[in-house]
């Protein structure tokens, strides 16, 4: 008994300086003016972040709206000519319908209490708890009067982000569920009016796009930074923190996860069978293994169905474009079209020599580019050069500027790695000063038509190499003439 005493002391002591230790770790990080290694420019990161997304979210929703709402009208007109009843009954109230959904999403400001629908986000989770802590422990967050609109500000642009992404869920359901009407409503008719089909096509696409774009908003807001990094490390040093976290996180509230860490190993957590409970109604089953050892049938069991889930998950993953959407395309997707504008640009440099002649000396030319991927395989661009001369032979290497070049170019998909490679360009082939160039009509054109291969190397900075085989068909018609087949060498970013 006296053992027992003692142990009883023992633990109830360190409970004790458990507790102590917590309020002490929060309490000296504030009075030291801040959390160490806390970056402080973290809530303005946050905020800008959010802010961004929320309004391309926004914009691009309304913008998806609008377009669809315009495609039920061309519905409309062509099947009033068929049948204005009906046609009349499923698409009356389009505008109102769409004007209304694109009015909540611009209008919704948030709320504290709103939960995320679909698949749990980690980071998600993470950035909203930390916020709350960091509210009731602005301390924390590093000194200076204005912290608290720094937290303030942050915290109400996520709630706000969290609201519309909420919304754009709801409207993306709701867009799947009109496309399903439309299409039952369609397949009533065995003799459509011309170009129905090819309107609800489109309306498929944007569905489809919206789908994908909602997608991708979600998964950037899920993407940590390293600022990101750095703060949560941060935070998680604290004790009080974790146990915050534990109480009021998206994930304890999914399982209860009490403030502790859990309850003793049997399992005592409220409304939970305890082990021992589990072991009794296991070893009353007819499950294998479970009169010998139901501990070890039960895990074989599990593992059988949690390998038949993964399989199931992948190719639901697979068939919906690896975010669980089961939306499946009746045609071959842009990536490229939830892209904004400057994600889809691409940069890129190239090498072009030249071998001394009677008239120049040995050149290079150095280029630079900026395509515009049209979609995942075909870019357009537009680009400029600077022709280095290097000097007659490698005895008299003289290092000057021989001229200076504007290119435009396209890059077509032929078959993997090839590309159909064109392009027209202007090249002034003399030395220069910025006062003396002359005008276009005194430079030389190049209209060029070639093959370009894409090499994949292990350097992430030069994984996209290509090597260009062109044919210049207007070097025949210049004066000097220059070569008519060019080799160049480059890498795109």
């Amino acid at each position: 008994m006296r053992v027992e005493k003692i142990l009883a002391c023992l633990w109830l002591a360190f409970i004790v300086c458990g507790i102590a230790a917590h309020g002490q770790s929060t309490d000296s990080a504030a009075a030291g003016g801040g959390l160490m290694g806390f970056p402080s420019r973290l809530l303005g990161k946050i905020q800008s972040k959010t802010s961004g997304l929320d309004d391309q979210l926004t914009r691009q929703t309304q913008r998806y709206l609008a377009r669809m709402a315009k495609q039920e009208r061309r519905l409309k007109q062509r099947m009033y000519k068929l049948d204005s009843s009906s046609a009349n009954k499923m698409f009356g109230d389009v505008d109102q319908r769409y004007a209304a959904l694109a009015r909540k999403i611009g209008a919704d400001t948030g709320r504290a209490d709103v939960r995320m629908q679909g698949p749990y986000m980690a980071y998600v989770d993470s950035m909203k708890t930390s916020l709350a802590f960091l509210q009731q422990h602005p301390s924390l967050a590093g000194g200076g009067s204005d912290i608290s609109s720094k937290l303030q500000g942050a915290s109400g642009q996520f709630q706000q982000l969290q609201a519309r992404l909420e919304d754009a869920t709801e409207i993306k359901q709701f867009i799947q569920q009109r496309k399903e009407q439309i299409r039952q409503y369609l397949q009533q008719y065995t003799h459509l009016p011309p170009g129905v089909s090819s309107v609800f096509s489109d309306y498929k696409k944007q569905a489809y796009y919206y789908s994908q774009q909602l997608q991708s908003y979600k998964d950037e807001l899920n993407d940590p930074d390293k600022l990101m990094q750095r703060g949560l490390q941060a935070l998680h040093t604290l004790p009080a923190f974790n146990d915050f976290v534990k109480k009021n996180s998206m994930l304890a509230s999914l399982f209860n996860i009490p403030a502790g860490g859990g309850g003793p190993s049997t399992g005592d957590v409220q409304g939970m069978a305890t082990r021992d409970q589990v072991m009794a109604a296991v070893r009353g089953s007819s499950l294998p293994g479970s009169s010998a050892d139901p501990a070890a049938g039960l895990q074989q069991n599990v593992n059988n169905a949690q390998g038949q889930v993964d399989q199931l998950r992948d190719k639901l993953s697979g068939a919906g474009g690896g975010n669980g959407d089961l939306d499946i395309p009746d045609f071959k997707p842009n990536n490229q079209k939830t892209r904004s504008f400057f994600r889809r640009l691409e940069f890129g440099m190239n090498l072009q020599s030249a071998h001394s002649t009677y008239y120049f000396p040995t050149t290079t030319d150095i280029g630079v580019s900026l395509g515009y991927k049209i979609d995942d395989k075909n870019v357009v661009g537009v680009g400029a050069s600077y022709k280095v001369g290097w000097g007659s032979d490698i005895s008299h290497v003289k290092v000057s500027g021989q001229g200076i070049g504007l290119r435009s170019f396209t890059d077509i998909h032929i078959s993997k790695s090839f590309f159909a490679s064109g392009g027209f360009e202007y090249n002034y082939q003399q030395p220069f000063n910025i006062q003396g160039v002359p005008g276009l009509d005194s430079w030389q054109k190049s209209g060029l038509i070639g093959v370009s291969k894409i090499i994949s190397m292990k350097s992430r900075a030069l994984k996209n190499a290509k090597i260009q085989l062109l044919w210049d068909f207007l070097s025949y018609q210049q004066a000097p003439k220059s070569q008519p087949l060019k080799f160049r060498i480059g890498y795109s970013f």
